[in-house]
C-alpha cells in the first residue's frame, strides 16, 4: 500500500458568498470538511496544489486532508465527496470532503474504463455499453481510481454482467440485480438487448 497524499488547507471562520469571493480572489478554494461523526470543519486551500493532489487522486482515492487551525495541524482521512467548478473557467469555487475510517468498508461510484477492441465489432457487430460506473465497496485505502474492463476477446453474443468484473482483493461490487455492462451482437439485434439493462 502506497503511502497517502497529503493536501494542506486552513480552518476558516467566515461564512457566505461574500466572504467566498474574496477567498476566490486570492486564488483559495473554500470547502467544507464532514466528519464522520457528523460534525463540519470550514476550509480554505490554495488552488495549485487542490488541482495536483486531484489529478492523482480524483473522487475515488483517500488521502490526508491537514487542517491547519491557530499553527496546530491535524490530518484526517478524506475522499473528495463534491466539487463546484466556475461555468466557464472551469476551476474549482467549492469541495466538499467526506471524513473515513480507514478500517471500515464504504460505497464508491467508480468509472468503468474500457480497454483494447472487441473481436466481434471488428467482424461487422456492434457494442451497446449500459453503464460506465458502478459502485463498489471497499475499505477506503482499497478502492481503485477506476476498474479496466479489457473487451479485446469479447466476441458476438458477449453480455458482460455486474458479477463478471474483475476487481482487486478486497473490492466488491454493489448491486441489487445482475445487471447488464455491455452486450456485443450483431447490429440488427442491438435493439433488442435494451431492454435488458
Amino acid at each position: 500500500m502506497s503511502e497517502m497524499k497529503t493536501l494542506s488547507v486552513q480552518k476558516r471562520d467566515a461564512l457566505g458568498k461574500g466572504p467566498n469571493r474574496r477567498l476566490r480572489t486570492e486564488a483559495l478554494v473554500p470547502g467544507v470538511y464532514y466528519t464522520p461523526d457528523g460534525t463540519n470543519i470550514l476550509v480554505q486551500m490554495q488552488t495549485n496544489p487542490l488541482n495536483k493532489i486531484y489529478g492523482q487522486v480524483g473522487r475515488t482515492n483517500v488521502f490526508n486532508l491537514e487542517i491547519e487551525d491557530n499553527g496546530n495541524k491535524v490530518s484526517y482521512p478524506v475522499f473528495i465527496w463534491d466539487a463546484q467548478y466556475h461555468h466557464i473557467k472551469g476551476n474549482f469555487t467549492h469541495l466538499d470532503f467526506y471524513g473515513v475510517d480507514l478500517n471500515k468498508e464504504i460505497d464508491i461510484k467508480v468509472r468503468l474504463k474500457f480497454t483494447g477492441t472487441s473481436i466481434g465489432v471488428k467482424g461487422g457487430g456492434k457494442m451497446e455499453i449500459y453503464r460506465e460506473e458502478v459502485i463498489l465497496r471497499a475499505k477506503p485505502e482499497a478502492m481503485p481510481r477506476f476498474v479496466e474492463v479489457e473487451i479485446t476477446d469479447f466476441d458476438l453474443g458477449t453480455n458482460l454482467r455486474a458479477a463478471d468484473l474483475k476487481l482487486p482483493e478486497g473490492v466488491s461490487i454493489v448491486y441489487k440485480t445482475n445487471f447488464s455492462i455491455l452486450s456485443v451482437m450483431a447490429k440488427d439485434k442491438s435493439k433488442e438487448a435494451e431492454g435488458d439493462i
